[in-house]
């Protein structure tokens, strides 16, 4: 069964993402990092992560309930590390403040091999496989785990939500093996919060197992969502737990507090950690049958997906392909609902609605 979707040019959605963020205060460049972020999520198919669900975080949690500062500065705290660094957003928008921490881990992993940042008082950076992915396009091997910005998971054997959605994202620079960087990326969840939201939207419901009630019993039905559950159970639970504790290692608080703003002397904000890695630095060189570098990790590939394994894709092929559609219609795809919330924005800050005269059928 195919599904109608409208295209829309991305210089218009930019312009119309970046009009709504700066209506709500954020400045030139944060509004078009934004933008830019939120049109990168959707050129590869990412729809629980575009400008919507952008748009919904800074509208619960940001800029009107002052979770995030816009025109906000980083401090960049002293270090007695040459590779690392460490931040303070200040709650600066996620988005232009990630971007500014990506390059920086590239610029030190040009230098020193291996680069990291990691970011205290943040506010949510929406979809790390955007940065781990182009980092990896440009040849780096990149990193990066982020707090969600609510404690909305039950832990393994628990009752009560006390972690995130809490996602891990790993891109390695694959593109000349097999055409696209393989991007690892997953919220440890069994579905990502903004998934409900889409689903909501769409009347769809959600898959068995991914989410309880306010009883805490099972339901698919996003409408009645109290919180979600860990993918694969106590390991699941166990990934969800290493962002929580990197995160505490920053300097964040308690999972249960994050973006439940109260004047208590307590912080309610995110954390982030980037970490790119040149491949060179990692390379043994001792690589089997006289291959290089670049060789044996194709090697290796071919090999995953060989003896029989045709029907075998690797993570971040989705994304590829979804890519490729985006540029072969010659916009990015969005749903009637997801045109018309776009056009409340539209009306809401006074730019111009997006045009719906091109189709195209995705099945």
């Amino acid at each position: 069964m195919s599904e109608t979707f409208y295209i829309i040019d991305e210089n218009d959605h930019n312009a119309l993402v970046s009009a709504a963020y700066q209506h709500r205060g954020y400045s030139d460049d944060e509004s078009n990092a934004a933008a830019r972020f939120a049109a990168f999520a959707s050129r590869h198919g990412i729809r629980t992560h575009n400008a919507l669900k952008a748009l919904h975080l800074d509208e619960l949690f940001g800029s009107k309930s002052h979770g995030c500062v816009p025109n906000a500065t980083i401090e960049k705290k002293e270090s007695r590390f040459a590779a690392s660094q460490v931040w303070n957003a200040n709650k600066k928008l996620g988005q232009a403040t990630a971007y500014e921490a990506i390059e920086t881990a590239i610029e030190l992993a040009d230098k020193y091999g291996v680069g990291q940042v990691s970011v205290d008082n943040a506010f949510h950076y929406l979809w790390g496989g955007g940065y781990v992915m182009d980092a990896a396009n440009r040849g780096y091997i990149a990193y990066t785990n982020c707090t969600a910005a609510l404690a909305e998971v039950v832990p393994f054997m628990g009752s009560y939500a006390t972690l995130g959605t809490n996602p891990h994202s790993w891109g390695f620079p694959t593109t000349n093996a097999i055409g696209f960087p393989v991007v690892i990326d997953w919220a440890t969840s069994v579905v990502a919060m903004g998934r409900v939201q889409q689903l909501k939207r769409e009347g769809k419901p959600l898959p068995p197992g991914a989410a309880v009630d306010a009883n805490g019993d099972e339901t698919t039905d996003p409408e009645k969502v109290n919180a979600l559950t860990t993918f694969g159970r106590h390991k699941g639970y166990g990934l969800s737990l290493i962002n929580e504790l990197m995160a505490a290692y920053i300097g964040g608080s308690l999972p249960t507090l994050r973006s439940r703003w109260a004047d208590d002397g307590d912080k309610h904000t995110c954390a982030f950690y980037f970490q790119v890695i040149h491949p060179d630095a990692v390379a043994g060189g001792d690589f089997a049958m006289g291959r290089d570098q670049a060789a044996n990790v194709k090697a290796v590939l071919d090999d995953v997906v060989g003896h029989g394994n045709d029907k075998v894709i690797f993570p971040g092929q989705l994304e590829a392909q979804a890519a490729a559609r985006t540029e072969s219609c010659g916009g990015l795809l969005f749903s009637k609902a997801e045109v018309d919330e776009f056009n409340e924005l539209a009306t809401e800050c006074g730019a111009s609605p997006l045009a719906t005269d091109r189709t195209h059928d995705v099945a």
